[in-house]
């Protein structure tokens, strides 16, 4: 209220003023009539301006809610119904929902109908079916292959003749290890029966037939297996000893693998004792010098040779053979005595 009063008491003042207040009206000027009419004008352009601005922004908005968010996923009857009343639009509507679907029900029916009689169900869908049960067959096939009978039979035909007759040897070692003695003789005779040069099998079975005193067996063995390589000078000596108490050709059997018997002692000791038994005593003493040779600390040897140089007649010789087995040592008493008995003889 004391402002409205000090407003009040001015304009008094410039009323009671003369040419002070004829001045002042002077100096208020009217504002024009085109600036009064320009307002309304103004104002509705501003109007205008905000109205497109707010219509421009709510359809962009729109615009892009369109472009960001996917168009929902039709249903599947309906996307059936279209494909056949709308020929030209199948392409796009087999594109999203139809292939995948069947797609995935054909490995469903496969995989849980592996019997028999799921076949011909899976046969009458579209083509995609019939190719996943193609694929299924191979892995059902395996399987059977696997349990049945037939299936070793393929494992032992993949298998060489050596490593077959090597896995039935070790099966014999098992057997024997168990105590169970006609199983190993038979894995042994199969072992042999395919790989006829598997020589430990051979061995093994060799000496089995002989500690169940199957001589005839252990022979007919020997045999087969010289024949197939006589190069093995091991199996002719036992061949020979077994030949010597059956009253067979024990010297034929040394004979032949002799030129494989290289510098076996042995060998040409045993030989030289059988050529002995057959009155041979030249190439009996030959032998027995290649044995004494290679182990010249043998007493038996030096008095096989000792006796032989005695029946051909080299008695110096012999004397000396059998001087040098009394000093080599190794004999039993009898053959002592009898070495002894010789000396005596020979010195007169």
């Amino acid at each position: 209220m004391s402002l409205i009063n000090k407003m009040l008491q001015d304009l008094d003042s410039r009323a009671s003023g003369g040419a002070s207040s004829a001045v002042q009206q002077d100096e208020v000027k009217s504002v024009p009539s085109m600036e009064r009419d320009r307002r309304p004008v103004i104002l509705i352009g501003v109007a205008a301006g905000v109205l497109v601005i707010a219509a421009g922004g709510w359809y962009g908005w729109q615009y892009w809610q369109a472009h960001q968010a996917p168009p929902p996923a039709p249903p599947p009857q309906p996307v059936r119904m279209i494909d056949n009343r709308m020929p030209d639009t199948t392409a796009r509507i087999q594109e999203v929902p139809v292939a995948k679907p069947v797609e995935a029900v054909a490995p469903k029916v496969v995989e849980t109908k592996p019997e028999p009689e799921a076949e011909p169900v899976v046969a009458k869908p579209k083509r995609p079916a019939p190719e996943h049960a193609e694929r299924a067959e191979p892995v059902r096939q395996p399987k059977s292959v696997a349990t049945s009978p037939a299936a070793d039979g393929v494992v032992l035909r993949e298998l060489t003749p050596k490593q077959a007759s090597e896995n039935s040897y070790r099966r014999a070692l098992v057997s024997l290890q168990e105590g169970r003695v006609s199983s190993a003789l038979a894995d042994l005779d199969r072992a042999v029966e395919i790989d006829p040069r598997n020589e430990a099998a051979r061995q093994t079975y060799v000496s089995l037939l002989l500690e169940n005193r199957r001589t005839d067996d252990a022979i007919r063995q020997l045999r087969l297996a010289l024949g197939i390589d006589p190069r093995q000078p091991g199996l002719a000596i036992i061949l020979a000893r077994l030949q010597l108490e059956k009253g067979g050709p024990a010297l034929d059997t040394l004979l032949k693998t002799l030129p494989y018997a290289g510098n076996s002692s042995d060998y040409h000791a045993f030989l030289a004792g059988v050529l002995q038994r057959e009155q041979r005593h030249a190439e009996a003493a030959d032998h027995y010098r290649a044995a004494l040779q290679l182990a010249p600390q043998n007493g038996v040897w030096w008095m096989g040779l000792g006796i032989s140089l005695q029946a051909d007649q080299h008695l110096p010789e012999a004397r000396e053979a059998y001087n040098r087995a009394r000093s080599a040592g190794g004999l039993t008493p009898d053959l002592r005595n009898y070495v002894d008995r010789q000396i005596d003889k020979l010195s007169h």
